[in-house]
């Protein structure tokens, strides 16, 4: 092969990536943005809910699970039960 056409190879299969890459982010971000709104929770520009954090007395943008739990969810933990709960119920603390 010549210079020529190996460098357009190189270039579809970088922009093939690229292109992947920013799907993949677009998915997540529509998946993120539906589980805020279903929760009716504030959300930040990439869909994340907009919560206090109860154990750590902190302002989070966090990712929802299927069952409406914020991602730093720890099941043992009863700040994290509480929070659950709060999201469940839409009376979390949000900003």
């Amino acid at each position: 092969m010549d210079d020529d056409t190996e460098r357009v190879q190189r270039f579809i299969r970088s922009t093939l990536r690229s292109v992947g890459r920013q799907l993949e982010e677009a998915k997540v971000a529509y998946t993120d943005a539906k589980r805020s709104a279903l929760a009716e929770l504030p959300q930040n520009d990439d869909g994340k809910a907009r919560i206090v954090c109860r154990r750590h007395a902190e302002r989070r943008a966090v990712r929802l699970d299927d069952e409406a739990r914020p991602a730093c969810f720890d099941p043992d933990h009863p700040d994290c039960q509480g929070c659950a709960e709060d999201v469940r119920d839409g009376t979390v603390e949000t900003w």
